[in-house]
């Protein structure tokens, strides 16, 4: 079974839990969008939303680039929170996993995601921002194809 999250243009539906350092968990849901153009560009569009929860919505745009028969890639990101961000991804049997980190940033942001995959319609997403070497916040989020 290959992968269907990221390499295959589609629409994900996410939900799942935002915890902080010292703070409790706090629902999160959120929709990703997933295209693919000429010359094996990509990109993905993200947008977190936080219910009952006076937390402002993250959003996140992809591009990226990989090549066919690759496992390996690299991508830009503009996040509304953190700003400009540099990244790489490998695609593993069962697990995507990304690691970026934040451009000129002076708390030395970086980050974290494995995406596993459970079936072709299902995924689990685990990630992490650090400011330097401590963790600032995790999300833990199924992550659900919708059809298009």
């Amino acid at each position: 079974m290959a992968h269907t999250f990221l390499l295959e243009p589609g629409r994900w539906m996410m939900e799942g839990n935002w915890l902080e350092r010292h703070g409790m968990p706090i629902s999160v849901k959120g929709m990703t969008l997933v295209a693919w153009n000429r010359g094996n560009w990509f990109t993905m569009a993200t947008k977190l939303i936080f219910p009952g929860s006076d937390r402002s919505e993250i959003s996140l745009q992809y591009r990226g680039r990989l090549d066919k028969g690759e496992r390996q890639y690299s991508f830009l990101l503009q996040h509304n929170l953190l700003g400009q961000i540099e990244g790489e991804g490998w695609i593993g049997v069962d697990t995507i996993v990304q690691r970026y980190w934040v451009l000129g940033d002076r708390q030395r942001r970086s980050g974290f995601e494995t995406i596993h995959r459970i079936s072709e319609q299902t995924y689990y997403l685990s990630s992490g921002v650090m400011a330097g070497h401590v963790l600032t916040n995790t999300i833990e989020a199924s992550l659900e194809r919708q059809s298009i």
